[in-house]
């Protein structure tokens, strides 16, 4: 018996003693210098984190993803992809199955959870929803940091500022447009999504209905003034055409221009900037011209 508590307690400070290392890690990043240790296995709970460490992380360095990423109508990573990983719906028995010394979440992670990682002295590294590109820049330089690839950061910075750049209207007409989810939530000014759509040379209409961020637009004042382009935000599941089958919306149709936009490309910032500046750049090309010029 004293044997197994002497052994007992040695596991209990050797998993004190890592997680102290990594709590020293990440306070690393905040200041001048960044402690060069590394996770070993890193567990993801969130699917936009899932698509950052795609790109900055080792394989082997991933022991696990988000759920979401295993969805075909919410993953944010190629499907093929993401069954490389083991997945987890965020649960404490999950997650602490796969034995992790780090685990990267999003703002909202379950208290049932977070206490289980603190009883084991697991770091827990929470990341908000980047709301402009510059925060998206610093939310992946920060993961590969924490990873110790801080130059697989800069590479996916520069690949998302290459697509950025090719997005760019030549001219400078403002096409009015507006992005529509089922139910009618509209993402209006100080989100990612607006600063996109300006980016490729929509003029985001949320504001001329009163919509702040992201807030619901009833159908009626959508009829009343309508956009030019009017972005269909839907699922790759069976949901996808509801909306566009709206009796109303299809009568918007003959006299505006309306377009399916992936709802994915809503949900996340990172990598899924590029698929969605090359996204909106192809729609601005389609719209007529007549309609263009209202």
């Amino acid at each position: 018996m004293r044997t197994r508590s002497t052994a007992h307690q040695g596991i209990r400070r050797a998993k004190f003693h890592r997680a102290w290392i990594w709590r020293a890690a990440l306070c690393g990043l905040c200041g001048a210098s960044v402690v060069h240790a590394r996770p070993v296995r890193v567990v993801s709970i969130n699917p936009c984190l899932d698509a950052i460490l795609m790109e900055v992380a080792d394989p082997a360095q991933i022991a696990g993803i988000s759920h979401y990423s295993h969805d075909p109508a919410a993953t944010s990573i190629p499907l093929a992809q993401a069954m490389r990983f083991r997945a987890t719906s965020g649960t404490a028995e999950e997650v602490m199955g796969l034995s992790p010394d780090l685990v990267m979440a999003g703002g909202h992670v379950s208290p049932a959870t977070v206490n289980a990682l603190e009883r084991l002295h697991i770091p827990l590294l929470r990341l908000g929803v980047p709301e402009t590109i510059a925060e998206s820049f610093a939310q992946i330089r920060e993961v590969a940091a924490v990873m110790g690839h801080p130059e697989r950061g800069e590479a996916s910075v520069v690949r998302i500022e290459s697509a950025v750049r090719a997005a760019r209207p030549t001219d400078r007409r403002r096409i009015p447009a507006l992005i529509w989810q089922n139910g009618g939530l509209v993402p209006g000014q100080g989100t990612l999504a607006s600063q996109l759509l300006t980016l490729a040379g929509f003029e985001n209409l949320s504001a001329t209905y009163g919509v702040t961020k992201w807030d619901v637009l009833p159908l009626e004042y959508l009829m009343a003034q309508p956009p030019a382009l009017l972005l269909s935000a839907q699922s790759t599941g069976p949901q996808r055409d509801r909306m566009l089958s709206h009796p109303a919306i299809a009568r918007l149709g003959r006299r505006i221009a309306i377009r399916p936009y992936s709802f994915q490309l809503l949900q996340c910032a990172g990598p899924t900037i590029a698929a969605a500046m090359a996204r909106l750049a192809e729609l601005r090309r389609s719209v007529p011209r007549a309609l263009a010029a209202k």
